[in-house]
């Protein structure tokens, strides 16, 4: 084991062209620069807290604090894996998988971004399916929930591909306007009939009790 304090630095998604992980403090501010390069169209925005308008420094700061907050805060109870997305070397986007009262409910939410000159490639249905395996496969999930604001094509398209169901729709107050929320739903047994690629998962044993997850199901 490579982090015996905090085992989930040894946690790796692997789908034939990508590699999901957690970034070191380095490739943070890496990350960071794809982020701000632009993920999304400026009259366009995908986010319920609109971040990417944030100027500079503010912008580069509260991107690091937000992904140290997500680690601190850390408990089985209420956990959010924010996974940095690599393709040939290159950092490319962000994957978040997320939940609360795992232990019990034993539902799981996503979140993701991809730097905008990596978009239309599929890396977005990879890097979810990577996460989606996890969760199923790795934890014993039994549903995972997503959601994107009504003219979010792309991320509608990636759900919609991976098999996801329509789950209803929500009045959202977002970047000072209300917006519509469409909501998924994926059940197990729909994952296991859209499975999209192969994922490889490794570091997982040692970290299993950080997610308040028994055995695999």
């Amino acid at each position: 084991m490579g982090h015996p304090l905090w085992p989930l630095y040894d946690l790796r998604l692997r789908t034939p062209d990508l590699e999901l992980r957690l970034p070191t403090e380095d490739e943070l501010v890496e990350l960071c620069a794809v982020a701000k390069a632009g993920i999304h169209d400026p009259d366009f925005m995908p986010f319920q807290v609109p971040w990417t308008r944030k100027p500079s420094p503010r912008f580069e700061r509260e991107f690091i604090q937000h992904y140290w907050g997500q680690r601190a805060d850390w408990s089985p109870e209420r956990w959010a894996l924010n996974l940095a997305v690599w393709h040939d070397g290159r950092l490319v986007g962000s994957q978040q998988l997320r939940a609360e009262s795992f232990p019990l409910v034993r539902e799981v939410h996503t979140g993701s971004w991809l730097g905008k000159r990596f978009q239309g490639k599929g890396f977005g249905k990879q890097m979810r399916a990577a996460v989606l395996h996890l969760a199923f496969a790795g934890l014993g999930a039994v549903a995972a929930h997503s959601g994107a604001y009504r003219g979010n094509h792309a991320s509608l398209g990636v759900s919609r591909a991976l098999g996801y169901e329509q789950n209803g729709v929500r009045r959202v107050a977002a970047g000072g306007e209300a917006r519509t929320e469409i909501l998924l739903r994926l059940p197990r047994e729909r994952w296991k009939a859209y499975r999209y690629c192969e994922v490889e998962v490794s570091g997982l044993s040692a970290c299993r009790e950080m997610f308040g997850a028994g055995e695999a199901g």
